[in-house]
């Protein structure tokens, strides 16, 4: 009898390991996608604010031609 327990607590373990590790793979995962989104869009505002600066400049030399 000792045996079959002996499988069955290593069974139970390793099924709780997986569930505990997906757990927190899924969040660091989550937490990462997150921390990327709002890097892009910090990089997307600030080629949109390079964009307006050289068109804005290039206007004016164009004015002042």
């Amino acid at each position: 009898m000792s045996g079959w327990s002996g499988h069955i607590r290593v069974t139970i373990g390793a099924l709780l390991g997986g569930l505990l590790g997906f757990y927190v793979m899924h969040h660091a995962e989550a937490a990462y996608k997150e921390k990327m989104k709002e890097e892009y869009v910090k990089l997307r505002q600030e080629k949109l604010a390079q964009e307006l600066e050289l068109a804005k400049n290039s206007g004016e030399i164009l004015q002042d031609s």
